[in-house]
């Protein structure tokens, strides 16, 4: 998630970026071209499969981070788990994620992006067979929490290295890729486990060779970690991570192969002159500030992250197969509503792709924190319903369609806004000087937050479902307020613009 390393190959000229950053309140004439020049830009082919191979990493994490959706039932019968032991074997995951998070952006700036990637791989190949062989519950927890490494690791680089290379009028588009990677692992993860369990009979059946179906769950995501780890491999690394380093010939060689036509020297020029600003200016990428111990903007994009997660988007990824069959489906019927749900969840994220460059970011995080509260609350309304408890739970007459249509439009809502342009934001606010740090902090804030809503659900579940997604409904109105008074418009600027918003006015820098 690092995009410190967005090549200023897209940034334009220095005069231009100070004309855009000093005009406030652009005319519509300005606007309207910049729309323009953002709907026609034509994207490199060359552009186009580096984003397309580094959101492969965003496959994984969404593959990895869902399989486990169809297997809960199964892992919680098989090892007798409680409650609480069932929430934390499919939250311990997350802590990993964190971790791994935390360590990318260092791991990043010391070794590469490529490295970065290929351990995550590592990592991925390792969980998958350790999880499909485990032969407990606590063995279950510690593969699990190594995958969790590989895909905190992958929810930094891959979209770091896609904003490394994006054009700015296209940015938010490319940027997107990474969601769209992540809803399509999500989809992939659960077509799969259907699969499974239909073929098998059960998650809790014997299929091939024996194993139990969710042990094959696991299994399959051995297949896509041999695939990132192949495409890690055939990746250049960042031109400006390069440059970083001293090695502005291999920059240079980058450079040219994404944008020949372009002043390849210029650019390695500018980024060498923003580093000795850096230099000059006593600037080391610390994190620190004034506010609570941090630059504002750090604060500014962990709050995002865990706003992001804190509307309880990943109780639906997670535990959608076990609520629906509490309200009545059946387990294959539960299963196919799951992979309903993942494919409409790729479609509103084209729809995002699609409207993110055109008009704006702002706009489409409101629209999508008003339709998100409106539908969480429908669901507590509509849980407030329910006739019995636990597992015996079911929403009477026209309740169950409702509850079921709601989340639908939840999933659409969050798609099509929090989702992908979180990933987007998280790109482009952060200074360079700092952002693979702070990318990083900020993911892992996410993981953090992901963890302790994936962790709390089951027994928030049991004991208050309406209480549940009140409060998740409740932090989707404080996202629109956040929005709203903290979140400045971004759109069409270069990385370096954009950064410029979030400084406080009077500020040195």
């Amino acid at each position: 998630m690092c995009s410190a390393c967005a090549p200023a190959v897209w940034a334009g000229t220095a005069a231009d970026d100070v004309r855009t950053a000093s005009n406030q309140t652009p005319n519509p004439g300005s606007t309207m071209s910049t729309a323009k020049e953002q709907t026609t830009a034509k994207i490199p082919q060359r552009v186009i499969w580096l984003a397309l191979a580094g959101a492969v990493g965003g496959f994984l994490f969404g593959f990895d981070s869902s399989v486990v959706n169809g297997a809960v039932d199964a892992i919680k019968d098989e090892f007798a788990l409680s409650e609480a032991v069932t929430g934390f074997a499919v939250a311990i995951a997350l802590l990993g994620c964190a971790a791994g998070a935390f360590l990318a952006g260092k791991v990043a700036d010391r070794y590469g992006r490529i490295p970065a990637m290929k351990l995550g791989a590592l990592l991925f190949l390792v969980s998958a067979i350790g999880t499909g062989f485990a032969f407990g519950v606590w063995d279950l927890i510690f593969w699990r929490l190594v995958g969790g490494l590989g895909i905190g690791l992958a929810s930094v680089i891959a979209p770091a290295y896609i904003s490394e290379i994006s054009p700015r009028q296209v940015r938010g588009r490319l940027a997107s890729l990474q969601q769209l990677a992540i809803t399509t692992g999500i989809f992939a993860a659960l077509l799969s486990d259907a699969l499974f369990a239909t073929s098998a009979g059960g998650a809790d059946q014997a299929f091939w060779l024996g194993l139990e179906a969710w042990r094959w769950m696991f299994l399959a995501a051995a297949v896509p970690a041999v695939v990132y780890g192949w495409i890690a491999y055939t990746l250049p690394e960042s031109p400006r991570f390069l440059v970083f380093q001293g090695k502005e010939d291999e920059a240079r060689t980058v450079f040219d192969s994404i944008a020949p036509s372009e002043d390849t020297d210029r650019h390695i020029r500018e980024i060498q002159d923003a580093i000795e600003e850096d230099k000059l200016a006593g600037q080391k990428g610390s994190l620190r500030g004034r506010t609570f111990g941090l630059q504002a903007v750090v604060w500014i994009g962990i709050i995002l992250s865990v706003l992001q997660q804190f509307v309880g988007i990943n109780v639906i990824f997670y535990y959608s197969t076990t609520l629906w069959k509490a309200v009545g489906f059946q387990e294959k019927d539960s299963l196919t509503i799951s992979v309903a749900t993942s494919i409409t969840n790729i479609l509103v994220t084209l729809v995002a792709i699609a409207l993110v460059d055109r008009i704006g970011r702002r706009p489409i995080l409101l629209a999508g924190s008003i339709g998100m509260a409106v539908s969480l609350g429908t669901m507590a309304v509509a849980f407030s319903s329910a006739v019995g408890s636990g597992s015996e739970i079911s929403l009477p007459g026209a309740w169950g369609p409702v509850a079921l249509v709601a989340a639908n439009i939840f999933v659409v809502s969050f798609g099509a806004s929090w989702g992908p342009l979180v990933w987007v934001l998280l790109g482009e606010i952060f200074p360079s000087r700092i952002r693979a740090r702070a990318l990083g902090l900020a993911a892992a804030a996410q993981w953090v937050a992901n963890f302790a809503i994936t962790l709390s659900f089951p027994v928030m579940a049991a004991a208050s479902l309406p209480l549940t997604y009140a409060m998740y409904a409740l932090f989707a109105a404080a996202s629109f307020f956040f929005v709203m008074f903290k979140v400045p418009e971004t759109n069409g600027m270069s990385l370096e613009q954009a950064e410029t918003l979030f400084v406080r006015k009077g500020s040195a820098a």
